[in-house]
């Protein structure tokens, strides 16, 4: 792990160990491009951690990891990571490397969107009981693992959030419905955390004025009105209290996180015009809500929050993070463009979190197959239903088996193959020879036959990359490795030029090796994108409604939407591929904003278009 800026550390998520790798030549224009990324750790979403089998639904023998709801604290210049139905909690140094810990006491099916809270470096106190009640625990030592129990029993603890302010004064605010608001309700933390007796309802959905709450993929459903408001999040921050809250609902793929601001714990709060604060709609993975804000040491704010998966069920999920910040007026945002893309960890002194500029080389590559048991195309539709269609198997003129959901850039579709062995392959040869800087590997659970937390786990294979299909080179070997990586990112040390790479497998978790999606990025070796020309915006009748259009660029892979409130405040983003119009349901009725619209490639990303403003 490269830390050449070690003083200034501590933020960027699961920067990978960088892998030997054999350099090749690279044109002068990517050696200018590969300066900018020299030196500074990237990580990339979903996060590569080792999620935990669930529990729940193992009736039903589905199996599957999910990671979701988590809760990041800061204790004594350390990180703790609490995740819904782990069995445990996460631990860290440096925001960047990860070590499970199985506590010594814990709720018996793990805990359930928890809350975690570190007061004054002396306790972190948790709650997160699955059944809605129970203790409040606490520790002063969480790497640990051994917490002691309050002996009151708090109840309504389900989706909660524990704040303590800086005068010692104890909320717990908690909520998850279509019907019903967030509430809060205090609590005395020097008697056991006993309700005091003051409770308050604060803030419910308004769905027909903002248009982001409305529940269903893409914000429409044809027959659920109420969208479910969950996950409350508090943050204060110079002296104004920022309550965040998920909606719509945590399968889809526009699930995020808004936000009201408050004088006082209390309230009254009020509905922050740049809403929703942590977004991201479209792209590879989805999603970015019931999340929590954290402040690192070096006073970067970061969102970790959620993101669907949801091709085993709807509750598998992944963990997504993005940097976060307060403008001049106050307005809490986040920064999710290109968010499953490569990007910059916290050793960079002034872009930590955002895109590094390696763009994906792999996508619709041509990919060939060892063997093919099944291969499974889903998706979920604008009325929740997943629809899901088994491919017929398929070989091109040499008798290869071929695959067409490995880069697609859907993460429900997956291949599995006859045999979870060392004799399974896949090969990928890129649209364009490119230079290769990343691999993401994102594995796929089918019918693993795991239902829980279970160590020993690890995933073992080799990569190699070719220029012309004949020769290969192993740039990556993890044969005899001991990490349980699922959403593995490997970083190369330096780029390497190549137009094929080709995964080996030698064993992986679980009873059958699946994978849903290979993904490669560098640069490629031609131009970036020309710039968009003819974008149009059509708002509805239905302000929440707006319809886009724009002229094809040649060579662009799609195209990324950007929107605010202004035109210094273009704080979303929808990232588009293979079409030039787009719907979104997701506006605030009453806000007037800002669009511009960009066009991307392996190559890079084009400069904006001319700023339209709607009204």
């Amino acid at each position: 792990m490269k830390n050449i800026l070690f003083l200034a550390l501590i933020a960027s998520l699961f920067s990978c160990k960088n892998e030997t790798t054999i350099s090749e030549n690279q044109t002068s224009s990517d050696k200018r491009k590969a300066e900018i990324t020299k030196g500074y750790d990237t990580y990339i979403n979903p996060l590569d951690i080792d999620y935990t089998y669930m529990v729940y639904n193992s009736s039903q023998n589905k199996s599957y990891r999910s990671g979701a709801d988590p809760a990041v604290i800061e204790f004594k210049g350390e990180y703790y990571m609490f995740v819904t139905r782990s069995f445990g909690y996460w631990h860290s140094t440096d925001l960047m490397n990860w070590n499970f810990i199985k506590p010594q006491q814990w709720f018996f099916e793990g805990s359930n969107a928890p809350t975690a809270f570190n007061y004054k470096d002396s306790l972190v106190y948790f709650a997160g009981d699955p059944a809605g009640y129970g203790s409040i625990l606490y520790t002063d030592n969480p790497s640990e693992g051994k917490w002691t129990p309050t002996a009151s029993i708090s109840t309504n603890i389900q989706d909660s959030e524990l704040f303590i302010d800086d005068d010692g004064e104890t909320y717990l605010y908690w909520g998850s419905s279509n019907l019903h608001p967030l509430r809060v309700k205090q609590l005395n933390k020097d008697d056991r955390f006993l309700e005091t007796g003051v409770k308050k309802e604060l803030i419910n959905l308004v769905e027909e004025e903002h248009g982001w709450e409305r529940f269903g993929e893409n914000n429409f459903h044809p027959t659920l009105k109420e969208g479910y408001m969950e996950g409350a999040s508090m943050t204060k921050h110079n002296g104004k209290y920022y309550l965040q809250y998920a909606a719509p609902g945590t399968q889809f793929n526009v699930y995020a996180d808004g936000v009201y601001i408050g004088d006082t714990p209390l309230g009254p709060f009020e509905y922050m015009k740049n809403n929703p604060m942590s977004f991201k709609p479209g792209g590879f993975t989805n999603g970015a809500g019931h999340g929590i804000t954290v402040k690192q040491t070096n006073g970067q704010y970061w969102h970790v929050a959620t993101m669907a998966l949801a091709s085993n069920a709807q509750w598998e999920r992944r963990l997504c993070m993005f940097p976060t910040y307060f403008d001049d007026d106050g307005l809490m945002y986040t920064n999710t463009a290109y968010g499953d893309y490569p990007r910059f960890g916290s050793n960079h002194p002034t872009k930590a979190g955002h895109h590094n500029g390696w763009m994906l080389l792999s996508y619709k590559g041509e990919v060939k197959v060892s063997s093919s048991l099944k291969q499974i195309m889903k998706f979920t539709s604008n009325d929740d239903a997943v629809e899901v269609t088994e491919l017929p198997t398929e070989t091109n003129k040499e008798g290869n088996i071929v695959s067409k959901v490995l880069t697609d850039e859907n993460p429900k579709t997956f291949w599995v193959a006859e045999a979870n062995d060392d004799k399974q392959w896949l090969t990928i040869k890129m649209q364009n020879t490119g230079n290769i800087h990343a691999f993401q590997l994102n594995f796929h659970d089918h019918e693993s036959g795991i239902y829980t937390r279970t160590e020993g786990l690890t995933h073992q294979f080799t990569i190699e990359v070719s220029d012309d299909g004949n020769n290969w080179q192993t740039v990556v070997d993890r044969s005899a490795s001991e990490k349980d990586t699922p959403n593995a990112y490997i970083v190369l040390d330096e780029a390497v030029k190549a137009k094929y790479v080709r995964y080996n497998n030698v064993k992986v978790p679980g009873a059958n090796f699946a994978m849903s999606e290979f993904r490669v990025f560098g640069l490629g070796l031609g131009e970036k994108p020309s710039n968009v020309e003819g974008f149009k915006v059509n708002r509805a009748e239905d302000r929440r409604d707006a319809s886009f259009t724009w002229d094809k660029v040649e060579g662009a892979q799609g195209y990324n939407i950007r929107w605010g409130i202004a035109k210094d405040k273009l704080y979303q983003s929808w990232q588009v591929y293979d079409t030039t119009e787009h719907l979104m349901r997701c506006l605030d009725r009453d806000t007037p904003y800002y669009f511009t619209i960009e066009a991307f490639s392996e190559n890079g990303i084009s400069e904006p278009s001319e700023i339209i403003f709607v009204k």
